[in-house]
């Protein structure tokens, strides 16, 4: 190939991507000229209907596509980005559709869908499955808070890597197969809903017969469930399937139909339709709900694999098929009246042209349009502009065979049959016309450790539910379940503690006042434990002092909560006290602020502070196993004048002592005091601008070789001058005592 050919098939192929697909077709074209070689005129054939389709010139794009094929049959990748147009063009006009429908149902108002299925489903949008949008059976809760059905994760992760499909986090799904049903959520369904969950049940006993190849037990099983619940599409979409293993293709063309009127933007039951209409011989619109399908789930590789493979066989060069000319653009039905036709006519031959209507859509750049008339002329009528696809509405047969009148006349009965027997059960009825909120009683979503309405629930890999307050204070006794008794030291070394969406969701929805009361009542035991003034929570273990560094091993179980509450209430501060044998705890003490903290997987921790304010306990109780203490502060008192002067002067010399001992220290003694505390502060230049004085006063304080006891009546001191006095006192004593 010529450097020249190259650089224009560069320009091509930049000008592709810069989205100029008429000047990239183009430069195909002036190309196509000079190529003699069979296989390098079918790439640049391809590349310039690819550069066609993209342009909006879809009758001149299957033209070219079809002179390509004649070379040699066209394999999946030369269709990729035709079959990318399709689905991507239907996604983008089917949103626009659905503006004026209801969520997740796809319901027109005041058009074309039965009232049925949209109420029905609203009713269960509040307890549906991500993944199969039906009601949840057998929920299982993911780390991240989210619920699915038990069977649809393990089908998940058998397809695909595991990732949850509300909020696509995959961090912390390690291993699906740890997590176990939530049982409060699972029994609740079944109490609220009975009929839906013993259909449910029906579905995985027809499923484990399926899997045996016991084709009519399961259909039986199958047909029991749809009785049950007459709305649930993923039993007609499943019920498909068992008829296609069985032949009987017109009874499942039927449930998937079925299943696409209750779910219309459910990717699995275009594609049960697809596989009906190919067992069916109605290759057209099995395309199309391919293409549907593939709009839906991108990635869905049955669907690719099938497109391309109907794509190929359209644009095949049959002779006595495929016509020399494809029909203009202005003779094709819109999408509606061709499928019908297509149904009033089954030995019509599909052809290129038949497909281009449904897939005329506007793409998100201006597109060249061809030249076409905006309308035209079919036996005798004339036909109104194509506005959009009606992708999602199945549309019944015109005219039909006298079979297949018969065939339809037995469906309907049948399916008035299940409508009078679905009548008959009581069950049923009840879910029919009852919905959440109406059978939802607080008690039915108490927590078990506090009996109270659930705040905040979590829920463990056992699929056990709790306050989230009330599972860490049962962990930090014991890393086990409360209820199961399974080991959740993983769990507790995580601590990524995600509320069980669903359940908040139902009780903020329909429990608004008993949630009230219950925020209610936990804003103001948050409001209690905020104040900084009573009721302080007191570390009995060691002396602090302020702006020194406190690292703290927390493994008793009254503590771990007590800082787990200074973390929640976001004071993050905490009374230090030493110890005594006959108060209790000393009655001076320094506030600590919690810098970070670190866990362990047997529930311990270690826990960087820092002081911050030194107090003075008024009166002392308890609470939860920990102290509290009614506390007032301490500060220096200023002083003025020639005492200030005289005070400068005393700082200075004391500081200057400090160093010289300090610097006495062996290597191996300073670095480990370093290492611990930090290095020591420098002079202040302003001695009483803080409540506590200068800081490496503390500091030093905290590394000189005295008891506790030793320590607290400087904690005491609110003159500076007395704390300097005193800290010169031990220096030169120390100093004495090494001379000697």
């Amino acid at each position: 190939m010529s450097t020249d050919t190259e650089s224009m098939l560069q320009l091509a192929a930049e000008a592709f991507q810069s989205r100029n697909f008429d000047l990239a077709a183009d430069i195909y074209e002036c190309q196509l000229a000079g190529v003699r070689d069979a296989e390098s005129r079918q790439e640049l054939m391809v590349r310039r209907a690819d550069a066609l389709v993209f342009g909006g010139k879809l009758t001149e794009a299957f033209d070219v596509y079809r002179r390509a094929a004649e070379t040699e049959r066209l394999r999946p990748g030369d269709l990729s980005n035709l079959v990318e147009y399709l689905s991507v063009s239907i996604r983008k006009q089917d949103a626009g559709c659905r503006q004026g429908r209801s969520p997740r149902t796809g319901e027109e108002t005041g058009a074309g869908w039965p009232a049925a299925a949209g109420a029905t489903w609203s009713r269960y949008e509040d307890l549906s499955c991500g993944i199969c949008l039906s009601f949840l059976f057998e929920p299982v809760t993911l780390p991240c808070g989210h619920c699915f059905c038990k069977a649809c994760l393990e089908k998940e992760r058998k397809e695909r890597a595991a990732v949850c499909r509300e909020c696509r986090d995959s961090s912390r799904l390690v291993d699906l197969q740890r997590c176990r049903v939530n049982v409060v959520l699972s029994s609740l369904l079944a109490k609220w809903f009975p009929s839906l969950h013993q259909a449910c049940l029906l579905r995985r006993e027809g499923n484990g017969l399926y899997g045996e190849r016991k084709m009519e037990a399961a259909l039986d099983k199958y047909n029991q469930a749809v009785l049950k619940a007459p709305m649930d599409h993923v039993l007609f979409s499943n019920r498909a399937q068992i008829h296609s293993s069985l032949k009987h293709y017109d009874k499942a063309l039927r449930d998937a139909e079925m299943a696409c009127r209750l779910m219309p933007h459910w990717s699995k039951t275009r594609l049960r339709k697809a596989q009906a209409l190919v067992s069916l011989g109605r290759t057209d619109e099995a395309l199309r709900e391919y293409l549907v399908c593939l709009s839906i789930e991108p990635d869905c590789r049955l669907a690719k694999t099938e497109v391309h493979k109907l794509l190929s066989d359209l644009l095949a060069p049959v002779s006595d098929q495929v016509p020399e000319h494809i029909s203009d653009y202005s003779t094709s039905l819109p999408v509606r009246e061709h499928i019908k036709s297509s149904k009033s006519a089954p030995s019509q031959v599909f052809t290129p042209s038949s497909l281009l209507p449904a897939f005329s859509l506007d793409w998100n750049f201006p597109p060249a349009a061809p030249e076409r008339s905006q309308s035209s002329e079919v036996k005798g009528k004339v036909e109104p502009k194509i506005k959009r696809l009606d992708c999602c509405l199945p549309i019944k047969r015109k005219w039909r065979s006298n079979e297949e009148e018969e065939e339809a006349d037995k469906g309907g009965q049948e399916r008035s049959d299940c409508h009078k027997r679905s009548k008959s059960e009581p069950a049923e009825e009840t879910d029919l016309a009852t919905g959440v909120g109406d059978i939802m009683d607080p008690s039915d979503l108490e927590c078990s450790l506090c009996m109270r309405l659930f705040y905040e629930p979590v829920t463990t890999p056992c699929g056990h539910t709790f306050c989230l307050q009330c599972l860490e204070r049962c962990l930090d006794h014991n890393p086990k379940c409360p209820l199961c008794k399974e080991e959740l030291s993983e769990y507790l070394a995580q601590r990524q503690y995600c509320k069980t969406v669903l359940m908040e969701n139902l009780i903020s929805k329909f429990l608004p006042s008993e949630l009230k009361e219950r925020q209610k009542v936990h804003q103001e035991e948050i409001a209690e434990l905020s104040n900084l003034n009573k009721n302080v929570p007191i570390f009995v273990c060691t002396m602090a002092f302020p702006t020194v560094p406190c690292p703290l091993h927390i493994f008793e179980p009254c503590y771990r909560l007590m800082i787990r509450r200074c973390m929640e209430t976001g004071t993050k501060l905490f009374g230090m006290c030493l110890g005594d044998d006959l108060k209790g705890f000393a009655e001076y003490g320094c506030l600590l602020e919690i810098r970070d903290v670190k866990f362990f997987s047997d529930g311990r921790s270690v826990v960087d502070t820092i002081g911050r304010r030194r107090f003075k306990v008024v009166h002392h109780s308890e609470r939860d196993g920990y102290n509290i203490a009614d506390i007032e502060y301490l500060e220096d008192v200023m002083v003025e004048g020639a005492a200030e002067q005289e005070l400068r002067s005393l700082h200075d010399t004391v500081y200057d002592q400090a160093l010289v001992w300090l610097n006495s220290l062996k290597t191996e003694q300073k670095e480990r005091i370093e290492g611990h505390f930090g290095p020591m502060p420098g002079k202040d230049s302003q001695l009483q601008t803080g409540p506590n004085g200068p800081s490496w006063c503390w500091w030093l304080l905290a590394v000189l070789p005295l008891e506790g006891r030793a320590q607290l009546p400087f904690l005491a001191l609110t003159s500076l001058k007395d704390r300097l006095s005193g800290i010169r006192k031990i220096l030169l004593f120390m100093a004495h005592s090494r001379h000697r």
